[in-house]
């Protein structure tokens, strides 16, 4: 795993222990840089369930002014850290609930242009983080969410507008505005 392009670019990253985190392919990654890049520069970033860090550093490495990184293990806190650091980039680290975080943050006045999740696979954790979004003032009103979810799943469909779904392999991205 690596930082596919910007600043820290070729920078490798390590993943938390254990099977706990399932790190987002590189060429999932890719692509969804791909389709984010017309808004990643000066962007505020939040990466929820966020695990190694790795969509979240790859936005700081390629122009985001600021990245929020949640995760509820430990573990995955002190990797992000670590692979930060080895970037050469800085970010906040929240070990905490993401569902915790966003009133936090809502509290903080905080605004993202884009929040990108990847909850645990079909644990009905994408349903309510999305729901929680949409009633917290975090996203801009220029905003996207994106949500990784299993290829199994559906979407979920609340008062967001659900504007793409691709698929790649086992997992699915959902893109909202």
């Amino acid at each position: 795993m690596r930082i596919i392009a910007g600043s820290a670019r070729r920078t490798p990253l390590t993943a938390p222990k254990g099977t706990d985190t399932r790190p987002t392919a590189d060429r999932v990654k890719e692509n969804l840089f791909n389709i984010l890049m017309p808004y990643i520069a000066g962007a505020r970033f939040l990466d929820l369930f966020c695990g190694s860090g790795a969509i979240g550093i790859e936005a700081l490495s390629r122009g985001a002014e600021e990245a929020v990184f949640v995760d509820t293990s430990r573990d995955a806190a002190n990797t992000v850290s670590a692979n930060l650091t080895r970037a050469k980039l800085t970010g906040r680290v929240l070990t905490m609930c993401a569902l915790a975080a966003i009133p936090m943050l809502a509290r903080e006045d905080k605004v993202f242009d884009i929040i990108f999740m990847d909850p645990p696979y079909s644990q009905g954790l994408t349903t309510q983080t999305l729901d929680a979004l949409l009633k917290s003032p975090l996203l801009s009103p220029t905003g996207l969410v994106v949500a990784e979810i299993g290829a199994d799943e559906e979407a979920p469909e609340l008062g967001l507008t659900l504007q793409d779904i691709r698929a790649y392999g086992s997992a699915r991205l959902l893109f909202y505005s």
